[in-house]
C-alpha cells in the first residue's frame, strides 16, 4: 500500500493506494510546522492503516523547477533540488520538504517518492516558456513554468485509456486555483499560469494575468511582502466580489458578486483562445476540478464563449453534470473527467516502485 502525502504549512492531506484503488483517506489542519510527524502518526491511525503495511510514500511537490520533470525516487540530491525551488515556490516547496522529513523520521526505511506540478509542462517549447527578459535576469529562473501538471497528466491518462484522447485538447482545471492547458497528442504546449501559480485566469484569491507595473506600485505603496499577500490572498473572486466560493457568489445576488462571475467567465474564455492558438485549432474541451466538474452555470458560460470554434453543449446534460456534454451538432468534444491528482501520483510512484524491485 502507498501513502500519497499533501503537506501544507499546516496542514496536512493522506491518501491511501492500493494499487489504482484508494483505500483510505485522512486530513489534519492547524498542526503547525514542527507537528507534521505526530500528525502523520495521527493520520495514519485515523485512516485505520498501521506503517507495517505501507511499501512508501509519494509526496506532491509543486515546483521542480527546471530539472525535476518527472516523478522521481527521493535522494540526497533531489531533496537539495527541491529546496533551490524554494525562491520558486516559498509558500509551498517548504511544506512539501518538511513532509518529506516527516515520513523519513517515521519510517527511515521505507522508499519515497516526489512527484511535481511542475513535471508535466516540460514538454512545453522555449518560445512559451521563455520571459523576453534579459538574459541575467533569465539566469535567476525567471520563466514560465506551469502549474496543476498532475491534473492533467491525469487527464491524458484517463482518455487515453478510453482511445478517446484527441490531437488537440483544450483542458480546464477549474477550482480555487485555476488553470488551462493546451494538449497536443497527450503532451502540453502551452498552459496559462507562469513563473508562479498568480497569472492566467481570474481565481479564488489571486489576480491572475496583471501587469508588471501595477505589481511594484504596489510594492512601492505596501512593500514586497504586503504586495504579495494582495495578490495571492486577497484579490481574485474574494477581491472582486467579496467571496472565493462561486456558490456563495451564485446566490449572493449582488452586483459584485455577478460581476467576479462575470470576470471569472470572461477570462477564461479570453485565455482559451490563446491555449488554442497555441494548438492550431481544437478537438476537445474537458473540464476537471471542483467549479470545473460541479458549476453548470461556469461551463455554459465558458462553453457559450467558444462557441465560435464550433462548440455546442446539451443544456440538459450539462446541467446534470454529465461526463458527455457536447449536443450532436457540435464540431468539439465536451467531457467533464473528474480530477484524480492522488491516483495519478500513486500510480506514477508505483511504477517506480516495481521498476526498482523494491
Amino acid at each position: 500500500m502507498l501513502l500519497i502525502v499533501n503537506a501544507g504549512s499546516s496542514s496536512l492531506k493522506l491518501k491511501m493506494f492500493d494499487g489504482a484503488d484508494e483505500v483510505a483517506q485522512a486530513s489534519l489542519s492547524e498542526i503547525g510546522t514542527d507537528g507534521h510527524r505526530i500528525a502523520l502518526e495521527q493520520g495514519l491511525a485515523k485512516a485505520g492503516v498501521p506503517l507495517s503495511r505501507l511499501s512508501g510514500a509519494a509526496h506532491r511537490v509543486v515546483h521542480g523547477g527546471a530539472d525535476l520533470t518527472a516523478t522521481c525516487r527521493v535522494t540526497p540530491e533531489v531533496i537539495a533540488r527541491i529546496t533551490a525551488c524554494v525562491p520558486l515556490a516559498p509558500l509551498h516547496n517548504p511544506a512539501n520538504l518538511v513532509g518529506i522529513q516527516a515520513f523519513a523520521a517515521l519510517a527511515p526505511d521505507l522508499p519515497q517518492f516526489a512527484c511535481f506540478d511542475t513535471a508535466f509542462h516540460a514538454t512545453n517549447p522555449d518560445v512559451a516558456t521563455t520571459y523576453a527578459l534579459p538574459q541575467a535576469a533569465r539566469d535567476l529562473g525567471l520563466r514560465r513554468y506551469g502549474f496543476h501538471g498532475t491534473s492533467y497528466a491525469a487527464l491524458v491518462r484517463v482518455l487515453s485509456a478510453r482511445d478517446q484522447l484527441p490531437k488537440r485538447l483544450l483542458a480546464c482545471h477549474l477550482g480555487n486555483g485555476a488553470s488551462l492547458c493546451a494538449i497536443v497528442n497527450g503532451r502540453s504546449v502551452a498552459t496559462t499560469m507562469g513563473y508562479s501559480p498568480l497569472d492566467g485566469l481570474t481565481m479564488g484569491t489571486r489576480t491572475g494575468g496583471i501587469d508588471g507595473n501595477a505589481v511594484l506600485r504596489l510594492a512601492e505603496l505596501h512593500g514586497v511582502q504586503r504586495a504579495g499577500e494582495i495578490l495571492n490572498r486577497e484579490s481574485g473572486l474574494l477581491g472582486l466580489g467579496g467571496s472565493n466560493d462561486l456558490r456563495a457568489l451564485h446566490l449572493a445576488g449582488t452586483p459584485e458578486a455577478a460581476f467576479a462571475l462575470q470576470h471569472f467567465t470572461y477570462w477564461a474564455v479570453r485565455h482559451a483562445g490563446s491555449m488554442v492558438a497555441a494548438m492550431g485549432g481544437l478537438d476537445a474541451v474537458v473540464f476537471t476540478g471542483g467549479i470545473g466538474e460541479n458549476d453548470s452555470g461556469i461551463r455554459k458560460e465558458i462553453l457559450s464563449g467558444l462557441a465560435f470554434l464550433g462548440v455546442s453543449s446539451d443544456a440538459a446534460r450539462n446541467d446534470r453534470n454529465e461526463s458527455v456534454l457536447h449536443d450532436p451538432t457540435s464540431r468539439v468534444a465536451i467531457w467533464i473527467v473528474p480530477a484524480e491528482e492522488e491516483r495519478q501520483i500513486a500510480l506514477e510512484a508505483q511504477a517506480l516502485l516495481a521498476g526498482e524491485g523494491v
